[in-house]
């Protein structure tokens, strides 16, 4: 019995070990279609943003990606006549939607078409999870318009929880405040302006939180102030899964600045496809998720190279993570092979994806690093933070399912 046992091991180790090259070496064709199958199935979130301009939604988007202002500005694209879109962390495999509407407020604006065009945004053509995210700041009570709206999407689309975010807390502040109080405010400025604004939207929203995002050089600390309670909203009104990869999103352990705007954004990214590789590792079936991971890793490659100035296509991203990855591929093939302990390998195998999907791209921010300063690459120094970040997450996603 040991000796077939051991057996068994050894052939799926050397047949392990001849597919790899062609794993790496998939075509972009390929790497399109598996793609397309893994958005299928990812548990994304679109989030309706609902707002007049300044009100925060940006802010918002910045809270719960982690990239930076500048970024979550480039990154909305035109998607109808007044809204703009933002996919977080790709196009090709968002986690989380953000759909802005654009000009609310305007006297000029024809409500009624606004109102038709964010319907549609809400109407159930796929799988994703859906929530209407209105925001509205705290010293706003013309709010007439934003009531409008809200009150014809929520008698269209009753099941699709809305939210009510109010925001810029900081301006009704008392004089002399330079700072926020501890969570939540205990100011009488606030709790009686937050009560009006309840008042104007009763009966419309399932849930409401008070948060106050600002920039670094504003001076608030915490930045993200109310960015848990908007979290725990978050999370009450979504289902299970999307509700978790939030919570995983927003992990302080993985959120560390380092003082870098390149790694930090980068590592925001990579977080969110290390918590997509979890659970794609997690299918209880050896071998049959290793090019789905490398797929999935050649696309954050793709993305890091672009974050970094480097537009790679999917062949040249794949031979990067080749290049790059070195050792880790004994370690990949190990992943794959704990499956066959019963009750116990799956669960393994999903902090191992995940962990390792984070050391390849630190290893990948380094190498593009490289690249953006005029210097060649260095193999070793990339395998040495590779092992240092792949011990680090092993901790950071041992309870990642």
């Amino acid at each position: 019995m040991t000796k077939d046992w051991k057996s068994r091991l050894a052939n799926v180790w050397s047949g392990a070990t001849q597919m790899l090259g062609q794993w790496f070496s998939v075509s972009d064709e390929q790497v399109a279609e598996i793609l397309a199958k893994v958005r299928a199935q990812l548990p994304t979130t679109e989030a309706l943003l609902i707002g007049k301009p300044q009100a925060g939604k940006s802010s918002l988007v910045r809270g719960l990606t982690g990239v930076s202002a500048a970024i979550v500005g480039q990154g909305f694209r035109p998607h109808t006549q007044h809204t703009e879109r933002y996919a977080y962390p790709s196009g090709d495999l968002p986690l989380l939607i953000f759909t802005d509407t654009v000009g609310l407020g305007d006297v000029n604006q024809d409500t009624k078409a606004i109102i038709q065009e964010l319907a549609k945004n809400l109407q159930p053509e796929n799988r994703r999870a859906k929530i209407i995210i209105l925001t509205v700041k705290i010293n706003d009570f013309a709010t007439e318009s934003l009531r409008e709206i809200v009150k014809e999407l929520r008698s269209q689309y009753a099941n699709i929880p809305c939210l009510l975010v109010v925001t810029c807390l900081h301006e009704v502040y008392p004089p002399g405040t330079d700072n926020h109080p501890a969570y939540p405010p205990d100011f009488e400025t606030v709790k009686r302006a937050f009560t009006a604004i309840l008042e104007q939207f009763t009966g419309l929203c399932e849930r409401a939180v008070l948060v106050d995002f600002t920039l670094e050089e504003d001076g608030y600390n915490p930045v993200f102030y109310g960015l848990e309670a908007l979290r725990d909203a978050l999370a009450e009104l979504l289902p299970e899964a999307e509700a978790r990869a939030i919570y995983q999103l927003l992990d302080e352990g993985a959120s560390e600045k380092l003082g870098n705007l390149y790694r930090d954004v980068g590592r925001r990214y990579i977080l969110a496809f290390a918590i997509m590789a979890a659970g794609l590792a997690a299918v209880p079936l050896p071998f049959t998720t290793m090019p789905v991971l490398t797929a999935l890793q050649v696309s954050l490659v793709g993305l890091l190279g672009k974050l970094y100035g480097q537009v790679l296509t999917p062949s040249q991203a794949g031979g990067i993570v080749s290049a790059i990855a070195g050792g880790f591929l004994a370690q990949a093939i190990g992943r794959e092979l704990v499956k066959f302990i019963p009750g116990l390998g799956s669960a393994l195998a999903a902090s191992w994806a995940a962990a390792y999907t984070w050391a390849l791209g630190e290893g990948a921010c380094i190498y593009f690093g490289d690249l953006m300063g005029g210097k060649k690459p260095d193999p070793e120094k990339i395998k040495a933070a590779m092992r240092a970040a792949f011990q680090e997450a092993q901790e950071r996603f041992k309870k990642l399912k």
